[in-house]
């Protein structure tokens, strides 16, 4: 039988349309589709185990995301010529669908789900993450997996006062709001982005715009489904509440719920507290295990994790009461050093509660840039965060696979969190790596936090200061109230409603993360919740002014020092030498760090090196290579040799020159070393170079009046 296209478009207000194809590619998965804008393309497909995956407790669900080096007409580079190893860009995008569509499915939903994104054609006008979660979406909704879709989402920009929905690259680096925003068709779920000091009221502007956007993508994915002939698509059934679970979950609510209570009233540090109620789960898992009932240890740990939620709940919801003890709208207390570390050339812990991470900051040279070749982005970073979260901060033992989507998601918030701070006319290539040190919460707004300060201890004249939040929500079921707790916990966040990361200035909004895991919240409780941030992060920041009240005036000793100037663009190839051997020895014998690169037609030269004497020197070898004497300037010149003849003279490093007898008086001279003495220095005026032999023609008594 012939496969079927089927396919709906969608035609935006700029005359681009987005069309959504499904029936013609991949149709042995349970559900695929293909979205097209412009030249951008991209397919997703979906496939679902058809047994629960033994042993968890959670929705494993497997999102990846991988861009074809073909889709942009390249080929890999490296020894290596095929795609390996996702990006940290496909890693951001895996982790965008990911957040859009799990709070989507059943929470008991056991069966395994592999959802595959690959971006097939790309246009330089259109990025294509804007598009993942669109194209995800669809292979979702038409799978037959229980799901609460469809959604979307779409990259937004703002160029002044222009809103560009899925923008090209270049139009992203002019603008100054970027975010993803995701949702279904009546609330938002997902926003991620970065922005230059706007306000609240911008930032709940373009969400609405984008949400506008959203409800179009959804309403074309509804229409596509009509499309299709079959309308008996196969559904996915799963029950796993079998009458056991309903008389275990009943015989643990009896039995262990006021000692969950009473742990959650009485503890308020994490360890103490965790440490109990993990000995209560096994406690509870040895007693069941010996009754004759048979059961499903997921069972007892679903079971467990919905009283410790509904306690949780319950504790805030009727006594405004946060399991450290705090308030809804307290903070947890904050401290902060600076010069930490004083090897390094900038650093800072900052602390608040329970939550604590290091930041370094590491200067270098344009050679140190963070250089990124992909498929969508040629680009090199000046400045990058990187982000580390070992196990040791949670009190955990965990086996090190490298760096984690986590890490990189949250390496990539704190990112762009302070990047437009940087002065555009930095010379360094700066380094911030952040080190968690212990965790109960937001430790990425934590790290803006340290590396604020870890900026300014390195000297860097950041514009202004840079604080984090993370705000959380709880709607009161009791009350119908929406309850904002400020400054979330690791606990709060496992069972709340909402994770808002808010980062900024004094002045505005500088990123954003924001995780919703209900159906979605109204616009006036995110203006709330953004409202309230605002007031946290001034009051962090000046709490962090008391630490270290500016950058400071000067590097660290320790830093390497940066001196840069221009050389004529044909002298490029005379200062590297054969093979790199002349600049490679000037590096060596001066131990400093040079870049040449031609820019503007001009080579461009950057010498870096901790010693300012041997940096000095690099830059007078330089200058001796590309040493071009002008006809007519006077010259302060060295004198090296005596002859009878006249003497030699260096104008310059390894350029000198003969001053000949008769060119030093108006007056006969026999004997010279009457005259001059060698090691000083003598005013020459140059005359250009002889016609016959090339030699440079000097003379000290044009100078010198007649007599």
């Amino acid at each position: 039988m012939t496969p079927e296209l089927i396919k709906e478009n969608l035609l935006l207000e700029d005359g681009r349309t987005i069309s959504i194809e499904t029936g013609s590619l991949a149709c042995q998965a349970n559900g695929s589709a293909v979205v097209r804008m412009a030249n951008t393309s991209l397919i997703a497909t979906v496939v679902v185990s058809t047994e629960d995956k033994k042993g968890v407790n959670f929705l494993p669900l497997n999102i990846d995301y991988r861009e074809k080096y073909s889709a942009g007409g390249k080929i890999p580079g490296g020894f290596i010529k095929r795609e390996g190893r996702p990006s940290d860009e496909e890693i951001l995008t895996m982790r965008l669908v990911d957040r859009l569509l799990r709070p989507l499915f059943p929470k008991i939903f056991y069966k395994e789900i592999q959802i595959m994104i690959s971006l097939l054609s790309y246009d330089i006008n259109v990025l294509p993450d804007g598009l993942a979660g669109l194209v995800a979406s669809t292979a979702v909704y038409l799978s037959g997996i229980p799901f609460k879709g469809p959604v979307s989402a779409v990259r937004i920009i703002r160029i002044k006062n222009l809103f560009i929905i899925n923008p090209g690259i270049e139009d992203v680096k002019k603008s100054d709001i970027d975010l993803i925003v995701g949702g279904t068709i009546n609330s938002i779920l997902m926003v991620e982005g970065e922005m230059k000091e706007v306000s609240e009221k911008e930032i709940i502007k373009i969400i609405k715009i984008a949400h506008f956007y959203i409800k179009r993508q959804i309403k074309a994915q509804i229409n596509l489904l009509k499309k299709i002939k079959n309308k008996s698509l196969s559904k996915i059934n799963f029950n796993i509440k079998n009458n056991n679970f309903f008389y275990l979950k009943e015989k643990l609510n009896f039995l262990f719920f006021y000692k969950i209570y009473n742990i959650y009233k009485k503890f308020y540090k994490k360890k103490i507290r965790l440490k109990k109620i993990n000995r209560l789960l096994n406690n509870i898992k040895k007693l069941f295990f010996n009754d004759n009932i048979l059961i499903n240890e997921n069972e007892i740990d679903i079971i467990f994790f919905e009283i410790k939620k509904k306690i949780i709940r319950e504790i805030i919801c009727k006594e405004n009461l946060r399991l450290d003890g705090r308030s809804l709208d307290d903070i947890r207390n904050i401290s902060s050093q600076v010069d930490c570390l004083p090897g390094v050339h900038g650093s800072a812990i900052f602390s608040r509660g329970e939550t604590q991470a290091l930041s370094t900051v590491t200067l270098g040279s344009s050679l140190d840039v963070n250089k990124i070749d992909n498929v969508i982005i040629q680009d090199k970073q000046k400045f990058y965060l990187h982000y580390n979260f070992p196990p040791f901060s949670t009190g955990e033992i965990k086996l090190l696979k490298g760096v984690s989507r986590r890490e990189i998601g949250h390496g990539n918030l704190a990112q762009r969190a302070l990047k437009n701070i940087i002065p555009f006319d930095n010379p360094y290539t700066i380094r911030v790596v952040s080190d968690v040190l212990e965790s109960n919460g937001s430790s990425s707004m934590a790290t803006v936090c340290a590396s604020t300060l870890a900026l300014m201890d390195a000297g860097i004249p950041i514009k202004r200061p840079v604080s984090g939040i993370s705000m959380g929500l709880i709607f009161n079921k009791f009350t119908g109230e929406a309850l904002i707790l400020s400054d979330l916990l690791g606990d709060e966040d496992n069972i709340g409603d909402m994770d808002f990361k808010i980062t900024g200035t004094k002045y505005g909004m500088t990123a954003c993360q924001m995780d919703i895991k209900i159906s979605g919240i109204s616009y006036d409780i995110l203006l709330k919740t953004i409202l309230k941030a605002k007031k946290i992060i001034i009051f962090i920041i000046n709490n962090m002014l008391t630490t270290l009240n500016a950058p400071r005036i000067s590097l660290k000793p320790t830093a390497p020092k940066i001196y840069t100037f221009n050389i004529p663009k044909t002298f490029i190839g005379a200062v590297i030498g054969p093979g790199g051997k002349i600049i490679q020895e000037i590096q060596s014998s001066t131990e400093t760090s040079i870049k040449i690169e031609e820019k503007e037609n001009l080579g461009k030269i950057e010498i870096l090196g901790k010693n300012y004497n041997k940096i000095k020197d690099a830059i007078e070898k330089i200058q001796s290579i590309v040493f071009l004497p002008k006809i007519g300037k006077i010259y302060k010149a060295k004198v090296k040799y005596i002859k009878p003849f006249g003497v030699f003279v260096e104008l310059s490093k390894g350029i000198e020159g003969l001053l000949h007898i008769s060119e030093i008086s108006w007056k006969k001279l026999t004997n010279l070393e009457n005259y001059i003495k060698i090691g000083h220095f003598i005013n020459v005026k140059y005359l250009g170079k002889n016609n016959k032999n090339g030699k440079i023609k000097l003379s000290h008594k044009i100078l010198l009046s007649r007599k």
